[in-house]
């Protein structure tokens, strides 16, 4: 039987951005009781959003203790935050790459940590919003990859200490529209004819699976194009690296990424 989202508490991290307001007016019109945590507190949205540094070891934990006083504990962590932006491989790692791995990884590790202590109380569970590229990476954005891959990692060695107490679940989401890509279209790295479009109500949907199931998921994909993707990454690596390759290469004979500097080295390998 599935678990009731009426009366639960539920704090969001990221809670100003698309996944974020989606997913408090889900959880609102189920009777949920939701705080965010996000760079700008909003004190006139559906529901209060606190200012905090997701990256400050002393701004997590306070920010944590104000929302579960308000919500007069906690029964439900989502960690939604995330950044994304061009990083080559190739090339030495500077500070977005930095800015990726703090935000994408340590925020919500730092988030998770400050909460546990609630969450084993109240026998609560965590959310992570990670990435399908977590398994089926991109070239060119290799700081997203690995800061979501190791999102992974950390949410199965939190599974393996709290998972007696608290359940842990994983989301992949694929491409979805939304701010977190400008950076990429700035630098000319559109992810346009290289991942498909899906709407956020499927995320959410995952989500919510993911905090009401009977027994919480360990990985949760958004559609079904997003099982199989996963599924092949998982159990046929070669290939799905290899569908990637084919298409970068359509890509790049076809002159997407010619006006992106960032994109030289693959250009010039590829003649």
């Amino acid at each position: 039987m599935a678990l009731t989202l009426h009366g639960r508490r539920v704090l969001i991290t990221g809670a100003a951005g698309t996944f974020g307001r989606a997913l408090t007016d889900r959880l609102l019109a189920a009777g949920a009781h939701v705080v965010g945590l996000d760079r700008v507190a909003t004190a006139t949205g559906p529901a209060p959003i606190l200012q905090c540094d997701l990256t400050s070891d002393d701004a997590v934990p306070r920010a944590v203790a104000v929302a579960a006083d308000l919500l007069g504990g906690l029964d439900l962590l989502v960690n939604n935050a995330g950044v994304g932006g061009p990083a080559p491989a190739e090339l030495p790692p500077g500070e977005e790459v930095r800015r990726q791995l703090e935000v994408n990884l340590l925020a919500a590790w730092r988030t998770t940590a400050a909460t546990v202590a609630l969450l084993e109380r109240s026998r609560g569970r965590v959310v992570f919003v990670a990435s399908r590229m977590a398994l089926l990476p991109l070239p060119l954005a290799a700081a997203y990859g690995v800061s979501k891959r190791a999102l992974t990692a950390y949410a199965d060695a939190l599974r393996l200490e709290v998972g007696t107490h608290i359940g842990v679940s994983v989301v992949y989401p694929s491409m979805v529209a939304s701010p977190i890509h400008d950076p990429t279209a700035s630098a000319g790295l559109s992810l346009e004819g290289v991942s498909r479009y899906e709407p956020v109500s499927g995320v959410i949907d995952a989500i919510l699976h993911a905090a009401t199931a009977t027994r919480p998921p360990r990985d949760l994909a958004t559609t079904p194009r997003g099982r199989v993707e996963l599924a092949v990454a998982r159990h046929f690596p070669a290939l799905a690296a290899a569908l990637v390759t084919r298409t970068v290469r359509t890509r790049l004979a076809a002159g997407a990424l010619d006006d992106a500097p960032l994109a030289e080295g693959m250009r010039r390998r590829a003649g």
